[in-house]
């Protein structure tokens, strides 16, 4: 009697254990059809997953029909392969599903909410003149200026389009407040055909090499004085531009776009003044890479801008003569160069850049004469007390900088520009500089600066000497790059 109910206990038990871990590989399967249904639009790469997961579990289900049509195998043999394979696979298959699920439960921060960045400029600086003998907006001797404090927001809009925006709060020169001001906010295509992009809102317009990128950006610490003196400083403007790669084997680029102002000058002085389309800049660029040698780069550009109408851009001009202008038409052309070495084996501890523009200004102005102009170039239709006179001025910036170490750079900047409102006003400026980046995020920039005028403008040669600290917190889209 006793060994019946040990045989009758023996034959309930054994059935049992295939029945319960067919009902645990039941549920897997369950909680996978429900992953299938929840994250169908997911990854690819979670897809297939899914499936071989899906497919594991057939798999199991299968041998487990055929264990339980098998019932000639003694009890002990079944209850061994079930401990020895199914259980290991059951495990293996609860690790993956656990995995899966865990992916794709966590956050990703930067796919739903925008990158914010914050960056910091710092000048400590010495000048041997005042500002009254050197023109400069800030004082002579030691200064601090606080020269930007930046806020950068940036996201994908849709799968089309990404937005962006930079929130600038600079120090006045005479007050040291900072006023907060929007440098830009502007929508990009992504994924127009032909290799298009358009871009519209307030942004920098692409105008040479160095013109449409923001200060901390620059090699070094100040921008080039022709880019003040012919386009106002960064090339910011309110429009819309367009910017094609044609199908080429190499690269090429070609830029357009218009926009009210361009630069940091004042598009419109007049606030009651009627502005027809020749009031817009117009502007252009075309650009080109070339691997020279395996590690020689080369980059060059042409760049123009022309506004037919400037509505009085910066005001009425008072010259050292006493004489005024009035600008009435803007041309601004530039040719630029990059020629680089970076080699392929050691690039993050050595580099070396060399980079030119040459800058043409032709702008008409409206002149008051009062015997220093010639009245010949009077044009038709303008009262016999002032005429139209065409200024012709060139500007150039020369730089070379090396870099011997994955922290440590340095080079030289060479200056030169003549007056957009008198040719004959020169000012020549070279500074060295040696820059240590302690990271991609923090950078330190030592610069010495000599500057010469010649006799026309009035002003004296001086000497400075910059110390510029710039730090970024979080993401920031256009960073420190080599330019």
């Amino acid at each position: 009697m006793k060994k019946f109910l040990a045989l009758l206990c023996l034959g309930l038990v054994v059935p049992m254990v295939p029945a319960q871990e067919t009902n645990e590989v039941e549920q897997l399967k369950q909680q996978m059809l429900q992953m299938q249904e929840n994250f169908e639009k997911e990854r690819n790469e979670d897809r297939k997953l899914i499936q071989s997961l899906s497919q594991k579990v057939d798999e199991l289900l299968q041998q487990k029909q055929v264990q339980a049509a098998v019932t000639s195998a003694p009890p002990a043999t079944a209850e061994a392969s079930a401990g020895t394979v199914t259980q290991e696979q059951v495990k293996e298959l609860n690790e993956k599903v656990d995995s899966v699920v865990e992916a794709q439960t966590k956050v990703r921060p930067s796919e739903f909410n925008p990158a914010i960045g914050l960056v910091g400029e710092t000048v400590f600086s010495y000048r041997s003149k005042g500002s009254d003998q050197t023109g400069s907006d800030r004082a002579g001797g030691f200064d601090v200026n606080q020269r930007s404090v930046e806020l950068n927001v940036s996201a994908s809009v849709d799968p089309f389009a990404k937005g962006y925006a930079v929130i600038n709060a600079a120090a006045d020169a005479r007050t040291g407040e900072a006023s907060l001001g929007v440098e830009e906010a502007a929508l990009q295509t992504t994924s127009l055909p032909a290799n298009l992009e358009l871009k519209a809102g307030r942004f920098f317009g692409e105008f040479g090499k160095l013109a449409y990128i923001h200060d901390h950006e620059l090699p070094f610490v100040n921008r080039p004085l022709a880019l003040d003196q012919y386009i106002g400083g960064e090339s910011r403007t309110d429009g819309a531009q367009l910017s094609w790669l044609p199908p080429l084997p190499h690269y090429f680029s070609l830029t357009a776009g218009f926009g009210v102002g361009f630069g940091g000058d004042s598009p419109l002085n007049n606030p009651g003044a009627y502005r027809a389309l020749s009031g817009f800049n117009y502007y252009g660029r075309a650009s080109t890479y070339f691997d020279v040698t395996p590690n020689i780069q080369l980059e060059t550009g042409l760049s123009g801008l022309i506004n037919p109408s400037t509505h009085d851009r910066g005001g009425v001009l008072v010259q050292p003569n006493g004489s005024t202008l009035t600008e009435h038409e803007r041309r601004v052309a530039g040719l630029d160069l990059k020629l680089s070495y970076v080699p392929l084996r050691n690039n993050q501890f050595q580099r070396l850049d060399w980079g030119t523009e040459v800058l043409y200004s032709d702008s008409r102005y409206l002149a008051d004469p009062d015997g220093s102009l010639d009245p010949a170039n009077s044009a038709p239709g303008l009262s016999g007390d002032e005429f139209q006179k065409s200024i012709g001025s060139i500007g150039l910036y020369s730089y070379a900088t090396y870099k011997w170490s994955r922290q440590w750079s340095g080079g030289f900047l060479f200056d030169y520009v003549q007056n957009a409102q008198n040719h004959n006003d020169e000012t020549f400026a070279y500074s060295p500089y040696l820059t240590w980046a302690m990271s991609h995020w923090n950078q330190v920039r030592l610069q010495y600066t000599h500057t010469d005028h010649n006799a026309v403008s009035g002003l004296k040669s001086d000497d400075a000497i910059y110390l510029q600290w710039a730090w970024i917190i979080g993401a920031h889209s256009h960073g420190w790059q080599q330019r």
